[in-house]
């Protein structure tokens, strides 16, 4: 099972040099720190009270399973690299992402103990950015996709 990507899609790197607005570049922002594990980055992205609506199952909600979720993948995946594939900016702050991360499960994350596989994923996310900040977020992301690539 496998994911065509956008070749032409860009990187979250190079959504946050090339955003033409704050809300923009804090949105792509979100995925840098997936693909470089910046946990303290967290506190730059996010506000302290974030809404997370869909958290995921074992995190905590809010800011501290933001920061699960980057340790996770950090500590989980090498060659992390997310490429947006679509991104619109709406009214009154809120971003929708549509994205792929792909990387090599190298170490356990997420209870998977490693298969030293690659992995390719979509996922979309709705952000709203208030004062420079995301403040609330839904997400999905296909977790069937994963576990099927790294228990195959």
């Amino acid at each position: 099972m496998s994911t065509t990507i956008d070749s032409t899609a860009k990187t979250s790197a190079e959504m946050v040099r090339s955003a033409a607005t704050t809300a923009l570049r804090v949105a792509s922002r979100n995925y840098l720190l997936y693909d470089t594990g910046d946990v303290a980055g967290v506190d730059e992205v996010f506000v302290a009270d974030l809404i997370d609506h869909n958290p995921v199952a074992g995190a905590a909600s809010g800011i501290a399973g933001m920061r699960y979720l980057i340790a996770e993948v950090r500590d989980g995946f090498t060659d992390t690299e997310h490429r947006i594939l679509f991104q619109q900016e709406l009214a009154e702050g809120w971003v929708v992402n549509h994205w792929n991360m792909t990387a090599t499960h190298t170490g356990e994350a997420f209870g998977l103990a490693a298969s030293g596989k690659p992995v390719s994923m979509n996922g979309t996310d709705i952000v709203r950015v208030v004062d420079g900040k995301i403040t609330e977020i839904y997400h999905v992301e296909e977790l069937l996709q994963f576990t099927l690539q790294v228990r195959a």
